[in-house]
């Protein structure tokens, strides 16, 4: 029997055993180890289980033998741990979009001709200037809409009308969940770049974290959720950052062979992301 799995924005779908498997094998564990976990899933699924069930029985699986992979497994979850203030957010794009080849500013004021702006992450590569809108959500199902389209559009019309460039810029709002179908429709239509956790196809968050190998330190599975709220506070948001920070971790309460075991960790991540 085929049974349907509920995703965390109340939709279903049926459980497809291969796209379980795809994703384990792609946060590093070996194709045997992936399809082991995913016959175990199997065993376990029934009509109605929900997305984060089958998440959380796949990471405990994976985590007993592979740190790093679990941590690559989790990212998406990892991310949604940044909140409640979104600066982690912004930070965590920056560091990304600078790992892209871009140079990025995080909370500037750009002037329009109406009014300033307070834009959360300002990029710039090849005299192209990109104004990023970040629209960071703590839980999955919440999803960035039309509105939100709407604003950033207003506010690149007010800036480009200051500037007198609108050639040289663009527009881009970063989500780390997704995008209502109206948003989607209406930013295809106005030229507004949209990143969303599943979309461009092909280009979505997820995969451009892979390809810069970028992590957050909340990917991190040695970490406890206290001492990752610690190193957020200190602005520490990507794990390769660690090995430079053990005062700040040793402020987060995090000593001996516990940072050892830690740094540990965020090497082998790093290593494994180098490796897919």
């Amino acid at each position: 029997m085929s049974a349907r799995i509920t995703k965390a924005d109340g939709t279903t779908e049926l459980f497809q055993p291969e796209k379980l498997r795809s994703s384990l094998e792609r946060a590093g564990a070996t194709p045997g180890r992936a399809g082991e976990i995913t016959k175990d899933m199997e065993k376990e699924i029934y009509d109605g289980i929900t997305t984060n069930e089958i998440y959380r029985h796949a990471f405990a699986s994976l985590k007993e033998e592979h740190h790093a992979a679990a941590a690559r497994y989790s990212l998406k979850r990892a991310i949604l741990d940044f909140g409640p203030s979104g600066f982690p957010f912004e930070a965590y794009l920056a560091e990304l979009f600078r790992a892209e080849g871009y140079s990025a500013k995080i909370d500037q004021i750009i002037p329009g001709r109406c009014v300033d702006h307070e834009v959360d992450v300002v990029m710039i590569r090849e005299n192209k200037t990109t104004y990023v809108e970040a629209k960071f959500h703590n839980t999955a199902a919440l999803k960035s809409d039309l509105k939100t389209v709407l604003y950033v559009q207003a506010r690149l019309e007010d800036i480009a009308a200051h500037k007198g460039n609108p050639e040289h810029m663009n527009g881009l709002i970063a989500t780390n969940t997704k995008f209502t179908s109206k948003a989607v429709q209406y930013g295809v239509c106005a030229g507004i770049e949209l990143l969303s956790w599943e979309y461009p196809l092909n280009h979505t968050l997820h995969d451009r974290i892979d390809r810069a190998k970028v992590y957050p330190i909340t990917a991190l599975t040695t970490l406890s959720r206290d001492e990752k709220i610690s190193l957020l506070n200190e602005k520490i948001v990507l794990c390769t950052g660690l090995p430079l920070q053990s005062e700040a971790l040793q402020r987060s309460g995090v000593h001996g062979k516990r940072a050892d075991a830690i740094f540990k960790e965020a090497a082998e991540l790093c290593v494994l992301g180098k490796d897919i």
